[in-house]
C-alpha cells in the first residue's frame, strides 16, 4: 500500500491540523453571511440602504481573510500530497477542478459566489507558481494584491495576490509557527488598525475624489480584515480562548459544507420572508443569526462521530479518487 493510498484511507497523517486556523476559519465564515444573504437576495442595489454598521464593520471586511486561508489551505495540502506521490499536484488539480464544479453550481443559487474564481485563480495563479519558492512567492503575491487594488475592480481583483501570499504563507510554515507569533501580530494589529483610520479619515474626513475612494475603501477593507484577524488569534490565545476554538473551529473544519448550506437555507427561508429587492436589514440579520446558530450546534455534533464534513468528505475522495472512511473512529483529522 503506497503512501498515498494510506492517507486516502485514513492512516494518521503527517500534519496535524491547525485548530487555530480552522476557527480563524469559521469567523470568516460567519462574517460572509451577513454579506451574502443581503447580496443574494438583491438588496444591495443601493448600499446607501444598508445600516452604517454594516458598512463600516462587515462589508467587504472576512472576504479576505477568507481567501488568504484558501490559499495557504492549497499550500498545506500540495506540501502534504508531496510526502505522498511524486506527483502532488496531480490531486491538487483535480481538487482544484472539483471545487470549480461545484462552484459553477452554486453560482446557479448565489450569483458572485467565491467557489468558482477560487478554483480558476488557482488553476492559473498558483498552480505555475506552486514551482516557486516562498520568497519568490511572497513578492509575487504582494505585487498582485497592490495591482489589485490600484486596478480597483472590487474584492476579486486582490483574490489572485492573496491566494498567493496564503500560499506563500504556508511554503513558509507559517501554521507551524503561529504559536510562537505573538509579538508579530500584536505589531500587525496595530499597522491594520492605524492603516484603517487613516483610510477612514480619508475617505470620509476629508471627501476622496470617486476614483481614490473606491482604491482606498479596498485597503480599508483589507485592513480591517488583517485586524480583525490579528486579534482574532490573539483572543485565541486568552482566557476566552477556549470558548472561541470550540465554537468556531468545527465550523472552520466544515467550512465548504456549511458555506453551501447557508447558501441553500437563506435563498429557500429568504424568499419565504419576502427578502428578496426588500430593505428589511434586520430580518437577514435575523436570519444570518439563527443558520449560523445551527451550524454552530451541528458542526462539533457531526464531528464527534465523523472525520470529514459531508462535502469535505466528498471532496477528499474525487481528490485521492478512492472513497474514504467517513467515520471517526476509522478516519483521521
Amino acid at each position: 500500500m503506497t503512501a498515498l493510498t494510506k492517507e486516502a484511507g485514513g492512516a494518521a497523517p503527517t500534519t496535524r491540523r491547525i485548530s487555530a486556523l480552522d476557527a480563524l476559519r469559521g469567523f470568516a465564515l460567519c462574517g460572509i453571511i451577513f454579506i451574502n444573504i443581503p447580496q443574494t437576495m438583491g438588496m444591495m442595489t443601493d448600499l446607501s440602504r444598508a445600516p452604517d454598521g454594516v458598512r463600516l464593520f462587515v462589508l467587504g471586511r472576512f472576504y479576505p481573510i477568507f481567501y488568504l486561508l484558501f490559499g495557504l489551505g492549497f499550500g498545506l495540502f500540495l506540501r502534504s500530497a508531496a510526502r505522498r506521490t511524486d506527483r502532488p499536484r496531480v490531486p491538487l488539480v483535480r481538487r482544484l477542478v472539483a471545487l470549480g464544479v461545484v462552484g459553477a453550481l452554486h453560482h446557479l443559487l448565489q450569483p458572485g459566489e467565491v467557489l468558482l474564481p477560487f478554483a480558476i485563480t488557482g488553476l492559473v495563479v498558483l498552480l505555475p507558481l506552486s514551482y516557486a519558492p516562498a520568497r519568490v512567492n511572497l513578492w509575487v503575491g504582494a505585487a498582485l494584491t497592490v495591482l489589485g487594488v490600484l486596478l480597483g475592480v472590487g474584492g476579486f481583483g486582490v483574490l489572485p495576490g492573496l491566494f498567493v501570499l496564503g500560499f506563500a504563507l504556508a511554503q513558509n510554515e507559517f501554521a507551524e509557527k503561529l504559536d510562537r507569533l505573538t509579538g508579530a501580530l500584536w505589531v500587525f494589529l496595530v499597522a491594520c488598525a492605524v492603516l484603517a483610520v487613516g483610510c477612514y479619515l480619508i475617505i470620509v474626513g476629508f471627501g476622496a475624489g470617486e476614483l481614490v475612494g473606491r482604491r482606498l475603501g479596498l485597503v480599508f477593507s483589507m485592513s480591517m480584515a488583517g485586524a480583525y484577524a490579528a486579534a482574532f488569534l490573539l483572543l485565541l490565545r486568552g482566557p476566552v480562548g477556549p470558548a472561541l476554538d470550540a465554537v468556531f473551529a468545527p465550523m472552520g473544519r466544515l467550512a465548504l459544507t456549511n458555506y453551501l448550506t447557508a447558501t441553500v437555507l437563506f435563498v429557500t427561508l429568504g424568499s419565504a420572508l419576502g427578502l428578496r429587492g426588500s430593505a428589511e436589514w434586520g430580518t437577514a440579520a435575523l436570519l444570518g443569526v439563527g443558520i449560523l446558530a445551527v451550524q454552530a450546534v451541528w458542526s462539533p455534533v457531526w464531528l464527534r462521530r465523523f472525520g470529514y464534513g459531508p462535502l469535505e468528505w466528498a471532496w477528499r475522495t474525487v481528490t485521492y479518487r478512492r472513497r474514504i472512511p467517513l467515520r471517526r473512529e476509522a478516519s483521521t483529522r
